[in-house]
């Protein structure tokens, strides 16, 4: 339209002359330059109609692009439930508060359909990497971020799949933080789509000799002298219907301290605590176990097997004991 415009005024500016007469040279010479100034206009009219049609050009391009990247990640329809890994009151743990070591650590996957069976997590030069043994062979890569992020990044920083001789696939998978959800996209084989997981490494899988002096409340830090004590005890995990006793009696003898946990059914055979198996301290009422506590202000992972089920079963729960409350 702009140009047009500016067509029909050199046109009308022509018919005007021609009507005129002759005129004056000095009137020529600006009749002149007004039609200069009016092609110079014209013609920077054009460039920025040819910028306009380029940037369209590159937006398209764009859209494309973004379209394509799209296609090769799975939506929300095609995801099974997305589950919250991470918990309320959970810190995130940074390489340089572990020791150096291999330790197992258990995973928790935001997807059913993202199943890691085991885990080992190496922790050697400031740096957290785990072994991931996948429940199948489903996925040929991973990529330790978003779906979007991987179809955009270069294929050698894909993870491939190692198979051991049964098959079984595993990843070696960098670790920023544990008790932190981390973006993990997997690629499926069958799909040919990466579907966006959140991984998370479980600090209370651990054990409380994994990390380094005053991370976490211990005994020793509290500096309890022996004796006798009590404190707030909260248990989480399982059906939920589940509860203990609380306040908890604590004894604290040569460094140790070990808590008498009193449940809310008489159905616990016994309980696991850092892989060391405790039976009960009683044979009539409701199940009571003394158990060695590790650690304070933060969860503590044990394991208690029901018989209540119609065969017994083996239930992971958390004990948190609340350091503030001793007395």
């Amino acid at each position: 339209m702009k140009k047009f415009f500016s067509k029909a005024v050199v046109i009308s500016v022509f018919l005007a002359l021609g009507l005129t007469g002759c005129a004056s040279d000095k009137k020529d010479d600006t009749t002149a330059v007004s039609e200069t100034e009016i092609v110079t206009e014209d013609a920077t009219e054009e460039v920025t109609t040819e910028d306009v049609v380029k940037e369209d050009n590159e937006a398209d391009t764009e859209e494309a692009t973004a379209s394509d990247s799209s296609d090769k990640v799975a939506d929300a329809s095609e995801m099974t439930t997305i589950d919250e890994v991470v918990e309320e009151g959970m810190v995130p743990i940074y390489a340089d508060q572990v020791n150096d070591g291999v330790y197992d650590v258990t995973v928790s996957s935001s997807s059913s359909m993202f199943k890691i069976v085991s885990c080992e997590l190496t922790v050697a030069d400031g740096k957290m990497t785990a072994t991931m043994h996948m429940s199948g062979t489903s996925y040929l890569y991973l990529y330790p971020g978003t779906g979007i992020e991987a179809v955009d990044a270069d294929e050698a920083d894909y993870i491939p799949f190692d198979e051991a001789a049964d098959g079984s696939h595993s990843f070696e998978f960098p670790v920023e933080a544990l008790d932190e959800g981390i973006p993990c996209a997997a690629y499926s084989k069958n799909k040919e789509k990466w579907y966006d997981r959140t991984i998370l490494f479980r600090v209370d899988s651990l054990p409380v000799d994994a990390f380094k002096e005053g991370v976490f409340t211990t005994v020793d830090s509290l500096g309890l002298s022996d004796g006798t004590y009590t404190v707030e005890v909260s248990l989480a995990g399982g059906s939920g219907k589940a509860s203990v006793d609380s306040p908890a009696d604590i004894k604290v003898e040569n460094g140790e301290c070990i808590a008498t946990i009193v449940w809310s059914s008489p159905n616990y055979d016994y309980m696991v605590v850092n892989g060391e198996k405790y039976l009960p301290v009683n044979t009539e009422g409701n199940s009571v176990f003394e158990i060695p506590v590790t650690i304070f202000d933060k969860n503590m992972k044990v394991i208690a097997d029901t018989t209540a089920m119609s065969e017994p079963h083996e239930i992971e729960y958390t004990l948190y004991f609340d350091s503030t409350t001793i007395k």
